[in-house]
Formats: structure tokens, C-alpha cells, sequence
């Protein structure tokens, strides 16, 4: 399934342009302590109308270019050195994240909020999973499937234990040569390799130390991550590489590296939080050690 798509909608999601004064904003944003109906109705009304416009979209407009199918599954679990996976958990984890803070902003209650906002994520990508399994050009997957819900389980098993996330999932990008040599499928402009490129994306877990040493004097802006990613990768397959006739060899990367937590920085302002919320979704770029099966390697700064 193209992520690209599904990317898009995630900041549109998270992106909108407010215009209300500074007064009037911060009230706006500030979550009801009481359930507020005409919130509720609305986020619900928002989401399931972005969500069924997406997928009729999707239906007409990008499934449309390839052949309809009966409904087939499709195991590619072994495909990008599943870094297609980690897309779809990261997907599933933020939609979930930020669709559970929609229903706490309408004063939903913390149950509900796990039920019908953290799902988000988890029932959308599986409806787009379902379009998937109609077209011969992919199939249903069962390996997208627990990824989707792998994501969702983060978020959710984080919020039973803690009643915070003190593990985040982040991306970063950095853009490769690989993309040149294969722009239809990794992407041409540098939007379409961000969202394309697995080469050049990696996954953290960002774990905030003070969350887990309360009565230390660690930073609360202080995470440590560890991340993932892939080198090597033209298409899906080893064998469609064809490493014998190129200089390229697959191979996985596995990173160690400081990052901030965005959401500590102290504001009185409610749309600077926002916004940090959102940002934090990204790996900030600090001091990292890539391990892989060829060598270390230390970077100052690291995307």
C-alpha cells in the first residue's frame, strides 16, 4: 500500500490553519473538563467525513489506474526490510495518538477515548487495507494488518500502564542516491522521497528518561532513542535488485541517539503546545551511532 497518501492525510489531520486571536484561540484549545457535546459531535462528524471522502477518493481516484480483482491477500512481509511495516505502525500509532486527544479535547471520557479515538488509526488503515485487497496490483495483508494494530497497541497499552506516552514513535528522513535511480518508485521531488524513499526513513522509539525517573533531576526534555532503517533497497525484493549486477547490497541500520521532548517545553501558550505536539512527532537531529552488519558509525547530527 503507498504510504505517500496516507501521509498527506495525517497532516492535513494535524496541520489546520487557525485564525482566531490569541485569547480566543487558547480557550478554543483548552480541553473541557465536562463532556462537551457540540465538540464531540463535531470531531465525530469531521472524522467520519475526512475518512469516507479519503476512501471514496482513493477508490475513484488512485485505485481506479489499476485493474479491479477479487478480493486476494498478499503476504509481503519479507518486502523493504519491512520498512513498509514501520510505516504503518508509525501511521497507526499517530492517528490513534491524535485522535484520542480530539475526544479529551471534547471532554470525552479516558475510556472512550481509548475505544473510539485511539482506534482511529487501526480502522482506517484497515479499510484502505480492504480497497488493497480489491486491486491486483496489491492485496490484503495480514502483515499490514498487525503492524496497523501494533501501532494502535503502543499508544494504548502506554496509556493503561502510565496514563502518558512515555515511549514516542518518530520518523526522520534524510535524502539517498538510491531515489535517482529509481524516481518512480522512490520518488522524484524531495516530498515524494520523504514519503517514498524507505532509504532514507527510520523509526524511533524516543523514550523520555525523566518519565521513568520521576524523583531524578534528569531533563524533562531529555529522551533517549533507538531507531531503524534500511539501505540498499530499489524495489521490494533482493532478488528484483539484482545485487549481481550493481554496487548496492541491502542491508538494515540500527541507531542510538539522544532526542528532545518537545512536549516539555514550558509555554503558557495552548498553540505553541499544539504545534510542539504535533513536531514531535519528528526525530530531532542530534548526536547518533549507526550500527549494521558493515560497521559503527558516529554522526554529529543525524536525520
Amino acid at each position: 500500500m503507498r504510504f505517500s497518501v496516507i501521509k498527506h492525510i495525517i497532516l492535513f489531520i494535524l496541520l489546520p490553519i487557525v485564525s482566531f486571536s490569541q485569547s480566543k484561540l487558547d480557550t478554543f484549545l483548552t480541553p473541557s473538563d465536562t463532556l462537551n457535546k457540540t465538540r464531540r459531535n463535531a470531531v465525530i462528524l469531521a472524522e467520519a467525513s475526512l475518512g469516507a471522502l479519503t476512501l471514496i477518493g482513493l477508490n475513484q481516484l488512485w485505485y481506479a489506474d489499476f485493474e479491479r480483482s477479487k478480493f486476494q491477500t498478499i503476504n509481503d512481509n519479507s518486502e523493504w526490510l519491512q520498512m513498509d511495516k514501520l510505516g504503518h505502525v508509525f501511521t497507526s500509532y499517530q492517528l490513534g495518538k491524535h485522535g484520542a486527544q480530539l475526544l479529551n479535547w471534547s471532554g470525552v471520557s479516558e475510556r472512550d477515548q481509548l475505544l473510539y479515538g485511539a482506534t482511529l488509526g487501526f480502522t482506517f488503515l484497515s479499510a484502505v487495507e480492504m480497497l488493497d485487497g480489491y486491486s491486483s496490483e496489491w492485496g490484503f495483508s495480514w502483515g499490514d494488518i498487525l503492524a496497523n494494530g501494533a501501532g494502535t497497541s503502543l499508544y494504548v497499552g502506554q496509556e493503561l500502564l502510565w496514563k502518558e506516552q512515555r515511549i514516542a514513535l518518530k520518523y526522520s528522513f534524510h535524502q539517498t542516491k538510491y531515489a535517482n535511480r529509481r524516481p518512480d518508485k522512490l520518488g522524484e521531488t524531495y516530498l515524494e522521497q520523504i514519503l517514498k524513499d524507505y532509504n532514507g526513513q527510520t523509526y524511533w522509539l524516543s523514550a523520555n528518561l525523566h518519565a521513568f525517573f520521576k524523583e531524578s533531576k534528569i531533563p524533562k526534555w531529555l529522551n533517549v532513542a533507538v531507531g531503524y532503517g534500511g539501505e540498499g533497497m530499489l524495489s521490494g525484493t533482493k532478488d528484483v535488485d539484482n545485487e549481481l549486477l550493481t554496487t548496492n547490497q541491502r542491508y538494515r541500520q540500527y541507531y542510538l541517539s539522544f532526542d528532545l521532548n518537545l512536549n516539555a517545553i514550558r509555554t503558557n501558550s495552548k498553540l505553541l503546545r499544539s504545534i510542539f505536539d504535533v513536531f514531535n512527532m519528528i526525530k530531532i537531529p542530534l548526536p547518533t551511532i549507526e550500527f549494521n552488519k558493515k560497521r559503527a558509525v558516529f554522526y554529529l547530527f543525524y536525520n
